[in-house]
């Protein structure tokens, strides 16, 4: 591979780096092709992309982006590397919910709005709120004072029926009387 050849593909992990609010990096050693491919298949789902890269690359690549400092100790052996754009969670709870079935891959570290966090730390990752979540539970908040509001304006001339009702029953009690 020449070295320009190189020094582009430092630069494309450097650009998919410096967008990611997250970063996982997982040792794939045992995964099979089937499992890779459905693994790639619920990242694209949930908006990951996830690529395999030579560690001297990436190495190279958080180099060149800030807020990366002290990731060389994870960068040996297989390396795949989990971008997560839109939601910084949602990386974590693909791999938990793949590695509760196949045992694969091995989450390295996560780093997460450049914050590190070791692997063993894959559990509280993924029980974190991802951003759709955050975000139902923000609209959730702010519907519940408009529905009251709406409530207590429409109990008033509900009200207003049922007095003016009782007020009707009672004349013509006292008529039929």
């Amino acid at each position: 591979m020449k070295r320009e050849e190189k020094e582009q593909i430092v630069a494309e992990v450097a650009e998919k780096v410096g967008r990611a609010q997250s970063l996982f990096l997982t040792d794939f050693t045992g995964v099979t092709v089937e499992q890779a491919n459905e693994l790639r298949r619920e990242f694209r789902k949930n908006g990951v992309e996830y690529t395999v890269t030579k560690n001297t690359f990436l190495r190279k690549a958080l180099e060149s982006v800030a807020g990366y400092d002290g990731l060389d100790d994870y960068l040996h052996g297989p390396t795949a590397v989990a971008f997560g754009y839109d939601d910084p969670i949602a990386p974590a709870k693909v791999i938990k919910k793949f590695f509760d079935k196949a045992e694969r891959p091995k989450l390295k570290v996560a780093v997460i709005e450049h914050q590190v966090f070791d692997g063993k730390r894959l559990d509280e990752i993924a029980k974190l709120p991802g951003r759709k979540e955050i975000m139902a539970s923000i609209i959730g908040g702010i519907q519940a004072p408009a529905s009251g509001i709406v409530g207590v304006l429409n109990a008033v001339p509900r009200d207003l029926v049922n007095v003016i009702d009782q007020i009707a029953r009672s004349k013509a009690e006292v008529q039929a009387v």
